[in-house]
């Protein structure tokens, strides 16, 4: 029975994110409704109370245990851009005995071992699958109520979290204790349009978001931290690739060189975190860039990014709201904690975002800090939520699996360890001016890679 699914929108609290996922909720009960069924529980992650973890699942297990143990069968999570189609949804999951532990998804897996997995499954990493999040996965209650029960005895260890799919698939193996992902072929990333999507009870709208015009060109203030010995090899990078892009940009060093032309804020490298050099970039950008402009992006040297796709995507955000955007990780999020954006796939903030953080006077607890915790740790501790894109990366696209690049049109990359940067700019980032036809009428934007 439809009742007996509860579903979790991993929604987030900025205006842009909350609509959407409110937008899913509103469409999943009016199927509901013309089906004729009783309607289902349907929660938004961000809403979930005033929990700074609740993004990361886990850590609320023992509450859908104790409230939903009984009278229901299954726990179906979804993104804000999965599309649910719900009678196939209940034709789907009712081929699975409830009374069994169950994991369902769509399984992604790494082709070589990676660094943002820590090296997992080195000698196989194909044999390990975990869920792609944008088609649905589904818990048992069965399994709820077991994952419940192992955290109440053992808290979560952990202190990142930096790919929680990856992550939330080995805790529930449990070294081949627990289950592995059953693959759900009916759980599909196709877009909604597709042809090939008769079979799924899920699809995805793989857009790159569009909410207007995009944001001028004048209106995003691009900093790159750099030191001496990267002027030589990674600075040509960024003028071969995505310089061109920005209409204002600013190079930020240890060192004033002419021929970049670099700025020397006066602060010395560190070979550890760069928080002395991101926080004066930011009192910079405040008190030394015209107030009319509204958005900052902070990247590292060996950052790829696509200004150009930025451009679009910020379209969808209001720059009156204090705005943290970029790939979020988390630190001690079972134990309180916080989330940040992590710095290598590009941080983007909001003139407002940057007013509250420097009223605020948190600031380092050392220059060498890590300026993307410390950031993290501030705008958490006003209150400020951390606004997550999967479109910025904090590693290489070969790190990542392909079939959860596919659906994705991407901002950012990082890293130039063991990979041409050009080439992986012009594969993956250089902006492709050629839209399809129906991209206009449908209110996105998408770009063919």
């Amino acid at each position: 029975e439809l009742k007996e699914i509860v579903f979790i929108i991993q929604s987030q609290s900025n205006s842009f994110h909350s609509k959407r996922a409110e937008d899913l909720k509103r469409d999943i009960l009016n199927q509901a409704a013309d089906l004729g069924k009783e309607l289902p529980t349907i929660l938004l992650i961000h809403q979930l109370d005033g929990h700074e973890g609740a993004w990361t699942i886990l850590p609320l297990m023992r509450d859908f245990s104790v409230t939903y143990g009984r009278n229901s069968s299954w726990i179906f999570f979804c993104e804000e851009d999965t599309r649910v189609q719900v009678a196939k949804l209940l034709e789907t999951l009712g081929r699975f005995d409830v009374s069994k532990e169950w994991f369902l998804g769509k399984p992604l897996y790494d082709e070589e071992s990676t660094i943002i997995h820590h090296y997992a499954f080195a000698e196989n990493p194909t044999v390990f699958k975990f869920p792609d999040f944008a088609a649905g996965w589904a818990l048992s209650i069965p399994l709820v109520n077991k994952l419940a029960k192992k955290l109440k005895s053992e808290p979560l260890k952990s202190d990142f979290t930096i790919d929680l799919k990856h992550e939330i698939a080995l805790y529930i193996w449990q070294k081949g204790e627990g289950p592995h992902l059953t693959p759900v072929p009916e759980f599909c990333t196709d877009d909604v349009n597709s042809h090939k999507t008769d079979h799924c009870a899920t699809t995805f709208s793989n857009f790159l978001p569009l909410c207007g015009e995009p944001v001028k060109k004048e209106d995003v203030f691009v900093a790159v931290k750099t030191c001496q010995k990267f002027h030589g090899d990674r600075i040509p990078v960024v003028k071969q690739t995505w310089e061109k892009e920005a209409a204002l940009i600013e190079y930020y060093s240890d060192y004033a060189d002419i021929s970049i032309p670099t700025i020397d804020l006066g602060i010395p490298n560190t070979d550890r975190g760069h928080c002395g050099k991101t926080f004066a970039i930011l009192e910079r950008f405040l008190n030394h860039s015209s107030p009319r402009i509204p958005w900052l992006v902070i990247v590292d040297d060996d950052t790829l990014i696509s200004i150009f796709r930025l451009r679009k995507l910020l379209s969808c955000y209001d720059p009156n709201e204090a705005v943290f955007l970029g790939e979020r990780y988390g630190y001690g999020l079972g134990t309180g904690g916080y989330s940040y954006i992590t710095g290598g796939g590009g941080m983007v903030f909001s003139r407002r975002a940057v007013q509250k953080l420097l009223a605020s006077k948190c600031r380092c607890y050392s220059m060498d800090a890590p300026d993307d915790m410390v950031l993290g740790m501030c705008f958490s501790g006003l209150g400020i939520p951390i606004t997550h894109s999967p479109l910025f990366h904090q590693a290489r696209p070969v790190d990542y699996p392909r079939d959860y690049l596919s659906h994705q049109i991407p901002v950012s990359f990082h890293k130039h360890w063991n990979i041409d940067p050009v080439k992986v700019y012009f594969t993956w980032l250089a902006p492709n001016t050629e839209e399809p036809p129906k991209a206009k009428k449908v209110g996105h934007n998408r770009e063919d890679l």
